[in-house]
């Protein structure tokens, strides 16, 4: 199982956002460090929290310092931008980066964003579309292409500069199961993101979900592979969970006063009509399908989703500014030491040697250590 760690990023408008951006870069070799696979960084343009206008330019640092870690948009938000310059970038960033871009392409999700380029989110979903069908033209194609669409018109376009990755670099869509975002991953053969807590069709069951994205594979002439699906979700650990709520608990109200202000309050309210003085930080948490505990809480959350849904591939960690730069260090490394390791079982022998040896001591009346499956992580 691959896992990913993905940032808007979010830092509240008070504070110095140079340095706020030199922070969220030089978070990226950390995790490359602690084995994650890869890293994304989100496109937002409005409300003064979440300023990443252009994350090919952040991921560009970031390739030059780091040498393995998978680097992705999460997501270029299309209808903002030309499809030939969308393509020449990435391309450009994959070569940058020895092969390891990755295109997540969106509408864009965020109010204020359509609302300055003036889009609707129907407008956008089409424009979307018809980016994305260019955009993969133009990366595959040796010869010029030419468009005549809704949005945009061409003729002989050619990258000068195909991706480093061959035949092309990888697609990702974030989707929660639209039969227009399915359709579209199937014809372009795009990783699939799916954040848990939005629709949570299901209460996270998404074997619906799974089942369309199979018929429209099929359509297509495409296999789909689980391996290629990525749950999504905010987790945030610590030692134990009363520490990780004191960690978290002011941080998370504080942007989810944010999320209300710019129209996302059903994906906060536990029930239609929620006031928000009911609000708690346990209530946005649970409505919106996030882990705040131990590394075990995290395990027991991805062993549910596989239970429930089958095999997927990945989880991608959405981490936001909710404690101090050390706290998020130290949820990111417990994942990475207690969590990982438990799915990805294939690249140690470590659990079987420890059964060996309790069983080697169980005679004796004694099991010197903890391989009961628990995590075991008193004093750090």
């Amino acid at each position: 199982m691959k896992f990913s760690f993905f940032m808007m990023p979010t830092h509240h408008p008070s504070e110095n956002p140079t340095l706020a951006f030199h922070r969220d870069i030089d978070l990226i070799p950390y995790v490359e460090s602690l084995g994650y696979d890869s890293f994304h960084i989100g496109e937002h343009h409005s409300g003064g929290w979440e300023t990443m206008p252009s994350p090919e330019m952040a991921l560009s640092m970031a390739a030059a310092k780091t040498g393995r870690i998978r680097l992705g948009t999460s997501v270029v938000n299309l209808p903002f931008h030309h499809p030939f310059h969308v393509a020449e970038r990435i391309a450009f960033l994959d070569h940058l980066s020895y092969g390891r871009a990755i295109l997540g392409i969106g509408p864009s999700s965020l109010v204020t964003d359509k609302k300055l380029f003036n889009i609707d989110s129907d407008v956008a979903r089409r424009m979307m579309s018809e980016s994305a069908d260019v955009i993969v033209r133009l990366l595959e194609a040796d010869e010029p292409v030419s468009h005549n669409g809704e949005f945009w018109q061409f003729n002989d376009l050619r990258l000068q500069l195909k991706s480093y990755q061959h035949p092309r670099l990888p697609l990702a869509l974030p989707t929660t199961g639209g039969a227009e975002s399915l359709d579209m991953a199937a014809r372009h053969d795009m990783e699939l993101w799916t954040p848990c807590g939005l629709n949570r069709p299901g209460g996270g069951v998404f074997t619906k979900f799974w089942s369309d994205f199979e018929e429209a594979c099929e359509r297509h002439d495409r296999t789909a592979d689980r391996s290629r699906w990525h749950l999504v979700s905010n987790f945030y650990l610590a030692d134990t969970r009363e520490k990780a709520w004191a960690d978290v608990s002011e941080g998370i109200m504080r942007e989810t006063g944010y999320f209300l202000s710019i129209g996302f309050r059903p994906l906060y309210q536990a029930y239609a009509d929620q006031p928000i003085s009911e609000m708690t930080p346990q209530s946005v948490v649970e409505r919106r399908d996030w882990v705040v505990g131990t590394p075990d809480d995290a395990i027991a959350w991805i062993q549910k989703k596989l239970e429930d849904n089958g095999d997927f591939g990945g989880v991608m960690l959405t981490t936001h500014e909710w404690a101090s730069s050390e706290k998020l260090r130290r949820s990111l490394e417990l994942f990475a030491r207690y969590v990982i390791p438990r799915f990805n079982a294939g690249r140690y022998n470590y659990r079987a040697e420890a059964d060996v040896l309790a069983n080697h001591f169980e005679k004796d009346g004694g099991v010197p250590l903890d391989v009961s499956g628990k995590s075991n992580i008193s004093g750090g």
